[in-house]
Order: structure tokens, then sequence, then C-alpha cells
């Protein structure tokens, strides 16, 4: 069985017992959390797709570690005219194990 989850702006396929590193999400360590965007579950050839999400399905997640991502350098600068910025940023994440898929 599998989810087509939506958090942070992007879908994820998901299986039950699958890692996944998702956008930062506002829970614990050890916290179980509910994705309710789940907008397809499939078993097989069954598939239910929702429009644009399913009411009745959920995926509870186990929340592992929260962290940040490899950094990325942004540099811009202007030829011949001494501009030069130079910026850094980490991408904050929150790694989670999929518990279990779920239709009511």
């Amino acid at each position: 069985m599998f989810a087509i989850i939506e958090t942070g702006g992007k879908q994820y396929r998901v299986h039950q017992g699958d890692v996944i590193y998702v956008e930062k999400l506002n829970a614990n360590v050890g916290d179980t959390f509910e994705f309710k965007e789940v907008i397809a579950v499939g078993n097989g050839s069954d598939v239910s797709v929702g429009a644009p999400i399913l009411p009745n399905a959920q995926v509870v997640a186990k929340v592992v570690e929260h962290g940040k991502g490899p950094k990325i350098i942004i540099f811009r600068y202007k030829a011949k005219s001494r501009y030069r910025k130079k910026n850094g940023h980490r991408q904050p994440f929150t790694r989670v194990v999929i518990e279990s898929i779920a239709v009511n």
C-alpha cells in the first residue's frame, strides 16, 4: 500500500516503513505526526485519487530527528564594479518514519 502526501509544498510517495526528509515540522522528536493532506492512496492496481485531497485518509509518521541540510553558498557579483555579496543558507528538515497508512 502506498500514499501520496503533500507537506511543505512538496509531494512524496510513501510506503509503510519509509524514512523521508520533509520540511521542518512543528513537532517534538518522538512524537507522532498525522499528514492529513493525502492526495492519493493505492494498493496494487486499486488507486483512490482525491479532488484535491482524500478526506477520509491519513498517514501517521513518527518524528525521528530535526536537523539542517548542507550549506548552500549564494554569491552575487557584478563584473567591473567591485560589487560582491556572499551569503549562505542551511535548510531545516525533519526526518520521519511512516508508521501507518489508513483509509476509513
